[in-house]
């Protein structure tokens, strides 16, 4: 019985290894041959913490200043218990009451995201509440736009950078979240100093398909091969140059139109989704919205009949102007979290 349970083992640890080599193989492989849907179709993005995000800690001695909390901590354990939502942090805070109770800790730092207990003691306030002392939220919502979808894996890339929280500017820890329906219904048009927008309705009657993570490239997820956005021809990933383009935006309705651009210059030692500037060139786009605008983020670039990349950035004292991301980054991503998702599956 001892021998065929270490053979059992052993064959599963070489077959683990097997997927992970080919996980491994195909992630290599990069882009090559690689054929995406460009979507340039606007969506309701909804995304929920794992945990909850201390955006804002107010003056003075608070229970959150005194155990050591700072903004942009996350905690992810209240008392031995996963933190789901501020609901119900706060009702383990109810909970605890006058006794102390040991909060988990994710801190962002250098290189990596660090790991904290601390000892946290509510304060009863006025209104019978125990509280902490600090300003925390689980979840985002907005509009953003799909850049593609790849028919090979049913897998789509957004935004072409990560959502961050507002208060904190740091990257908002990815526990759950989904895509929706969304139409453009007005634009506020940019201007020099004044950054635009795209202001659209959300169908909340059923989501689109779920995400599966939030990073500094964009958001990513999968989509269903019926959804009606992801209809159209798929093109190879290429390599971006200097000189005219297109991007695909929907700025009206559920209209999805190609409009002239120019890319400028490439910085591919940049980050951030800051890879190339580019410059729109269209009449009918800068009538429309003055540019480039908040909620265009992850319109598709195309060049030469490739996917080139994203639009992500807007120049905000030059609208007209803004940053994009290579889709081959993107899509590296992509590649390597379908990597992780087989590796979990073999395992």
């Amino acid at each position: 019985m001892h021998g065929t349970i270490q053979k059992g083992l052993r064959y599963g640890a070489a077959l683990v290894l097997a997927m992970a080599l080919c996980a491994t193989a195909a992630l290599a492989a990069g882009t090559e041959g690689k054929r995406l849907v460009p979507v340039g179709h606007t969506v309701g993005v909804k995304l929920f913490a794992r945990g909850v995000v201390v955006v804002k800690l107010p003056e003075g001695g608070t229970p959150a200043r005194t155990c050591g909390l700072k903004t942009g901590d996350v905690i992810v354990e209240c008392g031995g218990e996963a933190v789901t939502s501020t609901e119900q942090f706060q009702s383990l805070l109810q909970k605890n009451g006058t006794d102390a109770t040991a909060l988990e800790i994710k801190r962002q730092g250098s290189p990596l995201t660090q790991l904290l207990t601390m000892q946290a003691e509510p304060v009863l306030c006025g209104d019978g509440v125990w509280r902490l002392g600090a300003w925390i939220r689980d979840s985002m919502a907005g509009i953003g736009t799909v850049t593609y979808y790849d028919p090979a894996t049913g897998a789509f890339g957004a935004l072409g950078h990560g959502i961050t929280d507002g208060d904190t500017m740091a990257l908002m820890p990815f526990g759950s979240g989904s895509i929706l329906p969304s139409t453009v219904k007005a634009v506020k048009k940019g201007s020099s100093g004044s950054a635009g927008e795209l202001r659209g309705n959300f169908d909340l009657s059923g989501d689109l398909g779920p995400l599966c993570a939030n990073t500094d490239c964009g958001i990513f997820g999968t989509l269903p091969a019926d959804c009606t956005l992801v209809a159209g021809e798929a093109l190879p990933v290429g390599d971006a140059v200097e000189g005219p383009a297109t991007i695909r935006a929907n700025v009206s309705g559920d209209e999805v139109r190609e409009y002239a651009v120019e890319i400028l210059k490439r910085l591919p030692n940049a980050s951030d989704g800051r890879e190339m500037v580019i410059s729109v060139t269209d009449p009918d786009l800068i009538a429309a919205t003055g540019g480039i605008v908040q909620g265009m983020s992850g319109s598709p670039i195309i060049q030469d009949g490739m996917l080139i990349g994203a639009v992500t950035h807007v120049f905000v004292n030059d609208p007209i102007r803004g940053y994009a991301v290579f889709a081959d980054n993107m899509l590296k991503v992509s590649e390597a979290l379908n990597a992780e998702r087989l590796l979990e599956k073999a395992s």
